[in-house]
């Protein structure tokens, strides 16, 4: 650690982080993104039929948080949205306490969302910074311990262009330093959406130059490597490519590539979103990454949000009788991606969702 850096963040506050980090990405485990907004959320409950109300947002948060706790062999932290934190359970627990129970670190979404950013062809950036640093606090004191904040490029004949690879780096750079200064390990998202006709080596290289701006502005903002993680997309072709089929193989190679080039060894850890791959595609996609016979420094693991809950929601219907079954589904799919953050996910492991392709056009809440 820099004499200069050591003036921005104590000594306890370096190890907590580097704690909650190592915690987050033990062997085995990886993380449930339950972080959806309301209308996020209302858009999964309406495909089943199921009124968005905040009673029945809470009551699916609580199928996903009262499963058994062999959830937590394989589950080490769950990101929530503002109104889960301050939810309880149908007994009045707090959600929060019902993870920390279980030995499940709680963590939150702490971006605003996604607004347009002026001077670009259709870029954006993401929202949030104001009075960021009073939520974070707030959040630590109700037994949160690290954050979420998502940003998003798109990759088309002109973009990403300069000025969003460094806007959307630094705005992740500030939300980092607050966060860290709260206590509260931040994931780091800058998202290269898989939209588009682009193919693989587009991708790869891509997703190399925004990494590269993200980390010199990490660095430029002091942000302390060993409490964070890195939220990236699995380098994959476009959804829309038309070329030859890309192998789950060639895939994870173009991925570990990308990060050896670009991410520091000092990071705790990289939890890849799903980025609307079906719930196999995404496990069997991070088994290959976890094979490839490349230098990986990192614990190589997930953070998925739909990858875990398609098929919980599939089996649930919002019908009561149907949440232990729900419930399976969930402990099902923590176990294959567990196996698969380990490389010994064997495959064949399907879910109520029956293979679902789970993506979502200029993905966004």
């Amino acid at each position: 650690m820099s004499t200069r850096f050591a003036q921005y963040l104590e000594h306890e506050k370096e190890v907590e982080l580097a704690d909650i980090a190592k915690r987050l990405t033990a062997p085995g485990k990886g993380i449930l993104a339950a972080d959806e907004s309301v209308s996020t959320c209302g858009r999964r409950l309406q495909d089943i039929n199921v009124e968005n109300t905040e009673e029945n947002r809470r009551r699916y948060r609580e199928l996903l948080f009262s499963t058994d706790s062999e959830l937590s062999e394989n589950i080490s932290g769950v990101i929530l949205f503002d109104e889960t934190a301050k939810q309880s359970d149908s007994s009045g627990a707090s959600f929060i306490k019902l993870l920390e129970k279980k030995g499940i670190i709680p963590g939150i979404k702490v971006d605003k969302g996604i607004v347009p950013l002026a001077g670009t062809w259709n870029e954006c950036t993401t929202t949030g910074l104001d009075g960021l640093k009073e939520r974070c606090e707030e959040y630590k004191s109700l037994g949160i311990h690290f954050a979420k904040w998502r940003c998003v490029l798109k990759i088309t004949k002109f973009t990403p262009s300069y000025q969003a690879m460094f806007e959307n780096a630094n705005v992740l750079a500030r939300y980092a330093s607050i966060c860290q200064q709260a206590g509260l390990v931040p994931i780091v998202e800058p998202e290269v959406l898989p939209d588009g006709d682009h193919d693989l080596e587009t991708s790869r290289r891509v997703t190399e130059e925004v990494l590269a701006f993200q980390y010199k502005a990490l660095a430029d903002h002091h942000v302390y490597l060993e409490g964070t993680l890195l939220k990236p997309n699995m380098v994959t072709p476009g959804q829309q490519y038309s070329g030859p089929t890309t192998s789950p193989e060639q895939c994870a190679l173009a991925t570990v590539q990308a990060l050896n080039r670009t991410v520091p060894a000092a990071v705790a850890g990289v939890v890849f979103l799903s980025g609307g791959q079906s719930e196999e595609s995404a496990t069997i996609n991070l088994n290959a990454i976890n094979n490839v016979p490349l230098r990986r420094p990192w614990a190589l693991t997930f953070s998925y949000g739909r990858a875990l809950q398609a098929s919980v929601l599939a089996a649930w219907q919002g019908k009561e009788e149907n949440i232990k079954d729900a419930q399976r589904e969930l402990i099902k799919r923590a176990k294959a991606n567990g196996e698969a953050s380990l490389g010994k996910y064997k495959g064949g492991v399907e879910g109520a969702a029956r293979g679902k392709n789970l993506f979502v056009k200029d993905h966004a809440y």
